[in-house]
Order: C-alpha cells, then sequence, then structure tokens
C-alpha cells in the first residue's frame, strides 16, 4: 500500500478518487426492541465502502465463493437479539467464524467453493463489508445508542479480521519451543480504480495465520491479523489494540502491504506523515500520524529486521530490496528533500521508505509502540509486490475477477513472503 511522492512510486500511486452512485440499504425485519441501553439517533447509513457490495463483482466474488450466505445468517441471528449483551454476542460468534471461515478455505480446508482460488482474499473482505451492512441496518431500528452501535462494530470487525485470536501464543508454545511470530496484512484498497483488486498482504494473513514454520532454529508459530484502509480507523488506535496484546509475547513481527510493481521492499524508516491519499472510505488526511502521547512521538522510527539477510536471501522470483530512502523536511528548512540514505537528524518527516500512506502508518505505529512498551523483538515492514492479471485481463472492464496469472502471481508473493518471514525468524 505505497502511496507516496518517493522516488520510484508508480503512477498508481496518485489516481484520482471515482465517484460511486449510492445504493440503497438492505432491508431487514425490524428486531425486537433492545434492552440495556438508552435509546439515540440512528446509526448512519450504509457506508462507501458497503455501497459498493451492489456492484457486479462484489456479489460475484461472494457468489463463486460461497461467502453469500454468511451476512443473511448474521442478520437472522441479529434480529433474534432482544439486548446488546445478545447483540454482541452474535457480532462476535458470527466475526470469528468468518475469519475461521476464510482462513479455512485459504489454507486446504474445507470447500473451495467456485472458480475463485482457495488463496483469495476478496471473499472475506466482501462478506465482511455484507455482515456490516447487516448490522448498521439492524441498530437503525434497535434502539440502543449511538456509542452501543459504534461497539457492536467495534467487535465485529475486531473478531472477523482475525485481532480478538491474535495474542502472541501462550506458555505452551514456550514449553514446546515454538518461536511467536506476528504478521499484518491490509483489506484490498484503490476500489474505485478496480473493483477486481485483491491485497497480496491479506491473502498471506489467511495462509499464514496458526502455521508453523519450521526454521533452522526449530519451529515458530505464526499469528495474523488483517487491517482496514480507513484513515479514521487507525486514528482511533485499531492497530495499537490489536498489538498490545501480541507484541510483548512476540519474537518476531512484520507488518505487511501491497507496494510496488514486480519487487519487494523491506522499508528501513518509518515516518510521522500523513500524505493525504483517500482510502477506502473516500476520505483524505493529511498532517502528523495522530497517537497518544505526542509531546514525545519521533519524527521517524526504525526497522528492527533483519533486513541485509533478507535482501541477500534467495527467497523467490521477485527481487528484495533494503529501502532506506525518505522524503523530509530537513532542519531548518521548508521544502521537501528526498534522502535515499535515510533521514538526517532533526528533520521533520514527509514519507518513509513506505510512503505516507497507511502502510507507511501501520509500520510506524507498530515500531512506536514496541519502542514504548521497551521490546527488544525484531519487527518491521515489507511491501510486496503488485498483484496483477495476465495480458488482456488488466482493464477492469474486461469484468475478469481472476485468471491463472492472477492466481499464480499470488500464490508466488505468499511462498516469497512465507521464505521471508522464516529468514526473519533464524536471523533474529
Amino acid at each position: 500500500m505505497r502511496l507516496a511522492r518517493t522516488t520510484g512510486t508508480t503512477a498508481a500511486g496518485r489516481l484520482g478518487l471515482v465517484l460511486l452512485a449510492s445504493a440503497a440499504l438492505v432491508a431487514v425485519a425490524p428486531p425486537p426492541a433492545a434492552t440495556g441501553a438508552p435509546a439515540a439517533p440512528a446509526a448512519p447509513g450504509v457506508t462507501v465502502e458497503e455501497r459498493r457490495l451492489d456492484g457486479d463483482v462484489p456479489r460475484r466474488i461472494l457468489d463463486d465463493s460461497g461467502f453469500d450466505g454468511v451476512a443473511p445468517a448474521f442478520a437472522a441471528s441479529l434480529r433474534g437479539a432482544g439486548s446488546y449483551g445478545q447483540a454482541e454476542r452474535a457480532a462476535v460468534r458470527h466475526g470469528e467464524r468468518l475469519w475461521q471461515r476464510a482462513v479455512d478455505r485459504a489454507q486446504g480446508r474445507g470447500p473451495a467453493g467456485g472458480e475463485l482460488s482457495r488463496d483469495d482474499d476478496r471473499p472475506l473482505y466482501w462478506a465482511r463489508l455484507a455482515m456490516t451492512r447487516e448490522l448498521r441496518a439492524w441498530h437503525a431500528q434497535s434502539g440502543l445508542s449511538e456509542a452501543a452501535g459504534t461497539r457492536l462494530l467495534e467487535r465485529l470487525e475486531s473478531a472477523s479480521r482475525g485481532q480478538d485470536s491474535m495474542t502472541g501464543g501462550g506458555a505452551g508454545d514456550r514449553a514446546k519451543g515454538l518461536k511467536r511470530i506476528v504478521v499484518t496484512g491490509f483489506d484490498p484498497f484503490t476500489l474505485d480504480r478496480d473493483i477486481r483488486i485483491s491485497n497480496p498482504s491479506g491473502a498471506l494473513a489467511l495462509a499464514l495465520d496458526g502455521t508453523v514454520i519450521r526454521t533452522a532454529d526449530g519451529p515458530a508459530r505464526v499469528e495474523t491479523a488483517v487491517f482496514p484502509v480507513r484513515w479514521g480507523d487507525f486514528a482511533d488506535g485499531t492497530v495499537e489494540r490489536a498489538l498490545r496484546r501480541a507484541l510483548p509475547r512476540a519474537d518476531l513481527f512484520v507488518t505487511v502491504s501491497q507496494g510496488r510493481v514486480g519487487r519487494i521492499d523491506v522499508e528501513r524508516y518509518n515516518g510521522a506523515w500523513r500524505g493525504g491519499f483517500g482510502d477506502n472510505e473516500n476520505v483524505s488526511e493529511t498532517g502528523l500520524v495522530p497517537v497518544k502521547d505526542p509531546a514525545t512521538q519521533p519524527q521517524w522510527t526504525t526497522t528492527t529486521l533483519p533486513y541485509t539477510a533478507i535482501a541477500a536471501a534467495g527467497t523467490g522470483r521477485f527481487p528484495v530490496y533494503d529501502n532506506t530512502s525518505v522524503t523530509e523536511i530537513p532542519a531548518g528548512g521548508t521544502t521537501p528533500v528526498v534522502r535515499p540514505a535515510g533521514p538526517t537528524p532533526g528533520s521533520a518527516a514527509r514519507a518513509g521508505g513506505g510512503g505516507d500512506y497507511l502502510s507507511n502508518e501501520i509500520a510506524y505505529r507498530a515500531t512506536l509502540l514496541r519502542d514504548r512498551l521497551g521490546l527488544g523483538i525484531p519487527g518491521g515492514h515489507v511491501h510486496t509486490p503488485v498483484l496483477q492479471f495476465g495480458p488482456g485481463n488488466t482493464d477492469p472492464a474486461t469484468g475478469t475477477v481472476s485468471d491463472p496469472v492472477f492466481v499464480q502471481n499470488r500464490l508466488d508473493i505468499t511462498e516469497q513472503l512465507r521464505a521471508i518471514v522464516r529468514v526473519a525468524a533464524e536471523e533474529s
């Protein structure tokens, strides 16, 4: 998810946003009056992300994967909820089921469903949006407060993204000699440009969750989660809430997102700056990354991944780079300058190696949390190659949802990132 004004940035990084056609809210039967919270104004209607559900491609992805029944089953549970507590239990239960179903599908357990490859991350993304749309509709008629509706959405999001189950392992893992690795991915993004888009970092998270990687130093268990491409969620602390539980018990963490065409980058430096590119809600944010205790907020954080070893290892078909380039405003200056060798003392960040979008921000937040918690563990960000369709299918107008080249590219990226995680574990 590399969108920035740095050297090597692709033209796709600054694509303009497209206006979306409005879509009607899916009707659901009114639930019984819920109890346990005071009445308040109804939650807002469907979001920009949720409106995209009514397009042909999302419907085809859900139908083909068999995930089209996820939201109706959740809606039925909500209709039977007579209190906030019952609704919350339904949100958590169905969210956890969705995450596990997507993981099982990616790892070859259970029915594949249709023609989409098992490793596809898109059924999870679109099924979750269908669930949040159902929840908003139910909440609007429930009599619950706006705060209660927000909390229900948070519980559904965290459960369906693997964040609740990402604990960093337990005492049992230590007794077995298992290292513990945390890996994070992202939702698809730039959907107004191409509604068919997949995010290889999300596919990676599904492929690795709960698996054991064999390293020269012994086995390592991987726990993963996926994060939204929304500025507001990051400002609200979604990264810190999830990782604060997991990192103190982990031996290694790797945040992953989609980056440049044809290459993998280990990002050396992360900057405290938001560059303004629109998120999945078509919201733009520019300015300092908002964190708690801004008085102690550094302009830059650094990776502690073994970047030299990762770049030198033969992990797969894509070249791997130790990326040290940043964009800064030098101390005493006013104009942004690209620094190929990293930031200079006293400079203000304008883009990390990973740009100025949410991939840079998750890297910044995760490494800042590492430092604030005093954790001496290796961790940092890796950018995957851009996932591409085969010749003849690159234009969204073709309507092609998948093709053999697209599938093979995603599989190759996943396997190379699996190898990179293994190298990081062995060298740390």
